[in-house]
């Protein structure tokens, strides 16, 4: 459905029943921020399109990164045989390379690691050890290839679509790294959601514990096990589930907020509030005030109010609750006040409110843009049996 159909649409049919004596509903649209998953329904179908037509497809992930780099760990792009790629592993630079020697690179059928260097200069005989591209942003990204065979298993896919469909966090363990006579191969895995070991019951149990701290954390990471037989690097993914954006409201400046945040299929408010985005938009008091309420006396991660401050506070005087999670005016200060602008401000402080972050302009950073992802190293107490 259209974006502007669905910011048109009345969502919850009976609305009218249910709020007897409220306020008429306000036009809803219940979106999940796909965009910010990487575009993960967009490569969950195409790994369906190609598996319903028993074709082959390989799946590119980061898996770590050194220095700067565009895209972070967990970052996922689809190579086909035939066809365009699905995703981006960087800004451009890495996926031409990828698609063009991906097949040929995992030709034995095994995953592996392929590095990439941003650094500032190229050097032919470096190709041993990493790829360079000579962008100057100083950086070397990992990127694991593997096959994905349309009638054989996936668990780091099916992982994603849990993830997606059931709406709960989860985490992977990936091994990216191992010594020559280590017992694990790099692919393996272990889920947080599902039974299963590896060959090395001491890695297993190693890796099991820090699958708890990684979802207690909600944080990625990098860990680097030891014993007799050498070392293994482990990645820690925290996978949450996809964001989802409530606006409440159906005027001109909704419409480019719902195009801008990429629809989905819209749902049902009352189950989904908590955990959400909410922008209360309707541009009626009397809706305002009701809806600003409903949301108040739930859970959600952001709420924003559009309006003059004066006007929310009224609104929030007269519904008598408040929370830190509400943001009035909603919005960044980007100076426009057209509907598009007013959308990118609102999208814009939500990001910026989602990663912890407030919003200011990069050039007044002085810190890295991006946390460095320190690596743990481990000494197992005692080498495997395997």
């Amino acid at each position: 459905m259209p974006a502007k159909a669905v910011c048109q649409a009345h969502i919850c049919a009976g609305f009218g029943a249910l709020f007897a004596g409220k306020p008429a509903p306000a036009r809803i649209a219940v979106i999940f921020w796909s965009d910010y998953m990487s575009g993960l329904n967009e490569l969950l179908q195409a790994i369906d399109t190609a598996a319903q037509a028993g074709e082959e497809t390989i799946l590119a992930t980061v898996v770590k990164v050194e220095g700067s780099a565009y895209r972070r760990p967990g970052a996922r792009m689809l190579i086909p045989l035939h066809g365009r790629t699905i995703g981006t592993v960087s800004g451009g630079c890495l996926e031409q390379d990828l698609a063009k020697k991906a097949w040929w690179l995992t030709d034995s059928g095994e995953p592996l690691v392929r590095r990439y260097s941003t650094g500032a200069t190229e050097d032919e005989d470096d190709e041993q050890s990493a790829l360079t591209f000579g962008l100057g942003c100083n950086g070397t990204v990992f990127v694991m290839l593997e096959r994905l065979r349309a009638k054989s298993p996936a668990p780091a896919i099916e992982l994603l679509r849990r993830v997606r469909d059931r709406q709960q966090p989860a985490a992977m363990a990936t091994v990216i790294g191992t010594s020559r006579y280590a017992s694990v191969r790099v692919g393996d895995r272990l889920l947080s959601d599902t039974e299963g070991s590896l060959r090395n019951l001491q890695l297993t149990h190693g890796i099991r514990r820090d699958l708890h701290k990684t979802m207690a954390q909600k944080k990625s990471s990098t860990r680097l096990y030891s014993d007799a037989r050498g070392e293994v690097e482990v990645f820690f993914e925290y996978i949450a589930p996809p964001p989802r954006l409530v606006i409440i409201g159906a005027g001109h400046d909704a419409q480019p907020l719902v195009r801008m945040a990429s629809l989905d299929n819209p749902l049902d408010l009352s189950p989904l509030i908590d955990g959400a985005f909410v922008a209360v938009m309707t541009h009626s008091y009397r809706q305002d005030r009701h809806w600003l309420g409903l949301a108040l006396q739930a859970s959600p991660a952001y709420i924003g109010q559009l309006g003059p401050r004066e006007r929310t506070e009224r609104l929030l005087a007269e519904i008598g609750l408040g929370t830190s999670a509400l943001h009035y005016p909603m919005g960044l200060d980007l100076g426009g006040d057209a509907p598009q602008s007013v959308a990118l401000a609102i999208l814009a402080e939500m990001t910026a409110v989602m990663n912890q972050r407030q919003g200011g302009m990069l050039r007044h950073r002085s810190k890295p843009i991006h946390q460095v992802d320190l690596v743990v190293s481990e000494k197992l107490e005692q080498a495997a049996s395997v």
